[in-house]
C-alpha cells in the first residue's frame, strides 16, 4: 500500500460514511499527509506540548509513519455556528458524529493495514487529555503540523489548504511511506501581516486574546455547550473562533498570494 492508495481509501470512506451511517453531518473531501515516525519534531512535542506527550513508538514499537488527516465540515455547519452566542446544534452534532467517523475510519484503516501485514494504532479523536491541565497526550493538530497539513493560526487551530473548520485525526503504522513536505509560509493572516484577528473578536468569553490563550476559560464555555446539547451526546465544543472567519474554508494567505500572482 502506497500513499496514493491510502489517500484513496480515506477519501472514499469519508465520502460514503453519511449514507452508510445515516448521519446528519456532511463532510467535504479530506486532506491526508504523512510524517516519518522518527521526525525529530515528535520528540520536541515533549517540550512544546507536554512532557507526557507520546511518541509514535509508544503506540507501535517499530513505527515508521504517522498518517494525519483533516476532515472539513460542510460549509453550512460552520456558517450556522456564527449566528448565536453559544454553539449551534449543527456544530455540536458535527463534533459528535465526526468523533464517531474518526473512530470508524481509524478502525477501517487499521484493518486494511492488518490484511497487508502491517500494524497500526486506533487513536481516539479527542478526550485523551489531562483533566487538570487540559493538555493532550497525543495532539492531533500538532501531528498534522508535523505531517505538513498546515500551520497554526492565532486561534490555536491548524489552518490547512481547506481551512480550519473540521476535525483532525492520525494513525501510527509500521508501514514506511514517503513523508509530506512542510511549508514555511504562515497560513494565518494575522501572523503573516497583522491583519484580520477576527477569531479573537468572536471569542465569547475572552479565552482568546491577541497575546494569550486561556485553555481553562475556553473549556468552561465548551462545558456550557455540552450541557445545552446533552441529549445529543458529549458535545464539549465551542468553535466560535472558527465561525465564518477568512480561514474557515481555505488557506487565506495562499489565496491572497494567488490573487496577486505570488503563488
Amino acid at each position: 500500500m502506497n500513499t496514493f492508495e491510502l489517500k484513496h481509501e480515506i477519501i472514499n470512506f469519508v465520502r460514503e460514511y453519511p449514507e452508510k451511517k445515516q448521519t446528519v453531518t456532511r463532510w467535504q473531501e479530506p486532506l491526508v499527509a504523512f510524517a516519518a515516525a522518527d521526525d525529530p519534531l515528535f520528540s520536541q512535542l515533549k517540550q512544546v506540548v507536554s512532557p507526557t506527550h507520546a511518541l509514535p513508538t509508544d503506540f507501535v514499537a517499530d513505527a515508521q509513519t504517522v498518517i494525519a488527516y483533516f476532515i472539513p465540515f460542510d460549509r453550512e455547519i460552520n456558517l450556522s455556528n456564527g449566528e448565536f452566542e453559544y454553539s449551534s446544534e449543527a456544530w455540536a452534532r458535527a463534533y459528535i458524529e465526526t468523533n464517531r467517523l474518526i473512530r470508524d475510519l481509524n478502525g477501517y484503516v487499521q484493518e486494511q493495514l492488518k490484511q497487508r501485514g502491517y500494524a497500526s494504532s486506533n487513536l481516539p479523536a479527542t478526550h485523551n487529555f489531562d483533566e487538570k491541565t487540559l493538555v493532550s497526550d497525543w495532539s492531533h493538530k500538532h501531528i498534522g503540523y508535523i505531517a505538513g497539513l498546515g500551520k497554526f493560526g492565532l486561534h490555536q487551530m491548524l489552518i490547512t489548504d481547506r481551512g480550519c473548520s473540521g476535525r483532525l485525526g492520525s494513525i501510527v503504522t509500521n508501514l514506511k511511506l514517503e513523508p509530506t513536505s512542510r511549508s514555511d509560509q504562515e497560513n494565518c493572516l494575522y501572523r503573516k501581516n497583522g491583519t484580520c484577528g477576527r477569531c479573537v473578536r468572536q471569542c465569547p468569553n475572552g479565552a482568546l486574546t491577541f497575546e494569550t490563550y486561556n485553555r481553562h476559560r475556553c473549556y468552561e464555555r465548551c462545558l456550557d455547550n455540552a450541557d445545552r446539547f446533552s441529549t445529543l451526546g458529549l458535545a464539549d465544543v465551542c468553535g466560535k473562533c472558527l465561525a465564518n472567519v477568512p480561514c474557515a474554508f481555505i488557506n487565506p494567505v495562499k489565496r491572497e498570494g494567488e490573487n496577486h500572482g505570488l503563488v
